[in-house]
């Protein structure tokens, strides 16, 4: 099974290393030098990490061959992808890979069905599944340890327990600023009201 872990950013310096923007929890395993990794577009690689270190927080990469910044900027925004066997698990059990998230169906805890996992998108803050409901909605469902409180790859299933208004609008809590000035104004002008 093939998964995007990288895509190339910017050149960086004039030796040919890259910034990488990484896409897996797993860059000291799937970008380490000596990786030969496909690519996309295909005609970009196969590319073999040479060497790789971190700079000012960001990851960058020289591949074999790419000796200068002309070469390096050449290879922007290509994809970095990587063999891994679809058997092959996460270190920590906490951890899944997206592949073996997808089509998961999604229940609340006494079982009702809320939809099936169709896309999981990466934020800098926390994970989104992306569900299909069975009318042909999408619900975004936060992979969080409040929401989502287990995953069961046997069953096929994740277990969610949402916050009034993620999956149904019409229980949701509705509060702003300005309604809350507003009650704020009328209990105050019903109080000197009765001072009175």
């Amino acid at each position: 099974m093939q998964l995007v872990v990288a895509r190339i950013g910017r050149a960086h310096g004039i030796k040919g290393e890259v910034t990488v923007e990484v896409r897996t929890d797993e860059p000291e395993l799937r970008l380490a030098p000596g990786a030969v990794l496909a690519t996309e577009p295909a005609t970009a690689g196969p590319l073999t990490i040479e060497t790789g270190r971190v700079h000012s927080g960001r990851l960058l990469l020289r591949f074999e061959g790419v000796k200068d910044r002309t070469a390096a900027e050449a290879l922007r925004n290509t994809l970095l992808i990587a063999d891994v066997d679809p058997a092959e698990l996460p270190e920590d059990p906490e951890e899944f890979y997206d592949h073996q998230l997808m089509d998961l169906d999604v229940v609340l805890a006494d079982g009702t069905e809320i939809g099936r996992i169709t896309e999981i998108t990466h934020l800098p803050s926390q994970d989104l599944f992306i569900v299909e409901r069975p009318d042909g909605s999408e619900v975004m469902i936060p992979f969080v340890e409040e929401i989502v409180t287990e995953i069961d790859l046997e069953e096929q299933r994740a277990v969610i327990t949402p916050p009034p208004g993620l999956i149904d609008e019409s229980e949701a809590v509705v509060a702003s600023a300005r309604e809350d000035e507003a009650e704020s104004e009328a209990k105050g002008s019903a109080s000197k009201g009765e001072d009175a």
